[in-house]
């Protein structure tokens, strides 16, 4: 990033914690991608509350920004495991924020699966969750009942901008890959697991470029949405995997089960929008598959009379590239620094939450001062 790139980042940053400052900063641990511009965002976090932890998306750090976010607070390790055993997940709690009002910012759900235990025992208070993705906003809404506050970013307006963007993204890392082994998009027909915002937004986008997109969504609302807007829509699941040439996962869960593998066309490549621990069951890959690399970033998995091709391990594949979507990600980054001050102010409760509406116009007006140029 160019210096008078970073130099409006952080005035932006600065104008929107102060904005958005609470009336008394509460301690907070951070989940986030460690991209090239998010040392900006750690830094605004740290303006709103005592940032006592960073926790990076393990596929996604930028070994620079890691490295500058290391010189102002503690980054650690990010596992699914270390937040699925409540003992272990209070022990981290403790060792970062003692005794003190705690927000947590989280990317996934990664905090649900103990989210009652810290709750009880934490020797402070857990004030409440803010949640940035769909696949995490289910995580938490599917549960009967919270034991604190959550606020979704998820489904707001302003993070429209960036899941257009996202699809985007996911379209030219997809491309970029097939065509680097000699092949193209043109001509293969795909699927796309999944028609929300992002998955809508990859369809039409590679609708655009001349594939033939047939949609799948467990909901049938979406479905019809996806017919509506002039796509094949898959009756049957199963039926479509066996003949496309392009499965892209954008359900935000499990999209492909260990025994969906198998009956994928010869040929196909897989790639996905989120983490492989949350779209892909490869732990349930039959044994019988032998694994190799057919070119950078593409796994070939084989077996007698049977092969796929698995994208960036299975991980996002737009992460290769940089997952680039412009200014319009500090949109929503900072709707979860407003979410702070909300769950800092106190008086919500232990529901779903969004940020109002009136508090989304203040943060587009402002993100426009900066950066409408026109």
């Amino acid at each position: 990033m160019e210096t008078r790139e970073r130099a409006r980042l952080d005035a932006y940053f600065s104008r929107i914690a102060k904005e958005f400052a609470p009336s008394a900063r509460p301690a907070s641990l951070l989940v986030t991608h460690l991209l090239p511009e998010r040392p900006a965002f750690v830094r605004a976090v740290g303006l709103v509350s005592h940032l006592r932890g960073v926790l990076p998306k393990s596929k996604s750090v930028h070994v620079g920004a890691k490295r500058e976010v290391e010189r102002v607070v503690e980054v650690d390790e990010l596992s699914r495991e270390r937040f699925a055993d409540p003992d272990t997940a209070l022990a981290y709690l403790e060792s970062r924020a003692a005794g003190e009002p705690v927000v947590l910012l989280d990317v996934g759900g990664y905090f649900a699966p103990a989210l009652d235990a810290l709750c009880e025992r934490f020797s402070g208070s857990v004030l409440g969750i803010v949640e940035d993705t769909e696949n995490g906003h289910k995580r938490y809404a599917e549960r009967a009942k919270l034991p604190c506050p959550v606020i979704s970013v998820a489904r707001s307006p302003l993070k429209e901008p960036e899941d257009f963007l996202m699809g985007q993204s996911v379209v030219f890392s997809t491309e970029a890959l097939l065509r680097g082994r000699g092949d193209i998009l043109h001509g293969r027909p795909a699927l796309v697991l999944g028609f929300g915002k992002l998955g809508s937004s990859i369809a039409r986008l590679l609708h655009a470029k001349g594939v033939h997109v047939t949609v799948y969504d467990i909901d049938p609302v979406r479905r019809a949405q996806a017919l509506s807007q002039g796509f094949s829509v898959a009756r049957d699941r199963d039926a479509a995997l066996k003949s496309a040439g392009l499965v892209l996962c954008a359900t935000g869960a499990l999209s492909l089960r260990g025994e969906d593998f198998p009956e994928l066309k010869n040929g196909a490549f897989v790639a996905t929008v989120t983490s492989s621990e949350d779209e892909l069951e490869l732990s349930g890959l039959p044994d019988y598959y032998n694994k190799a690399v057919a070119a950078e970033h593409i796994t070939r998995y084989e077996t007698t009379g049977h092969y796929f091709y698995l994208l960036n391990g299975g991980e996002a594949v737009n992460f290769l590239h940089g997952a680039s979507v412009g200014p319009f990600i500090f949109l929503v980054q900072a709707e979860i620094i407003a979410a702070v001050r909300a769950l800092a102010n106190g008086g919500l409760d232990a529901t779903m939450h969004e940020i109002s509406a009136a508090d989304r116009s203040r943060i587009a007006a402002t993100w426009l001062h900066f950066y409408n140029e026109r």
